[in-house]
């Protein structure tokens, strides 16, 4: 497995994350659940996070990508 592609695989489970949090939050507002709403806000926040984090490893220091040079 490639870097990307473990990335991607990273960021679909942060997705899933962040979609069974919209639904326990909107299962939470629907039937007054305050506890059932506030851990779906969470679960929202951390799946949006590690979406972006994964994303984005660019700026990690370390992590170096080098363009290879166009041959014409």
């Amino acid at each position: 497995m490639k870097k990307s592609e473990r990335r991607v695989a990273i960021a679909v489970v942060g997705v899933a994350v962040w979609l069974g949090g919209l639904y326990f939050a909107l299962t939470g507002l629907i039937y007054d659940h305050a506890m059932e709403f506030r851990y779906g806000a969470l679960a929202i926040f951390v799946g949006v996070t590690i979406a972006v984090i994964a994303l984005n490893l660019v700026s990690i220091p370390g992590v170096t990508h080098k363009k290879k040079p166009i041959s014409r």
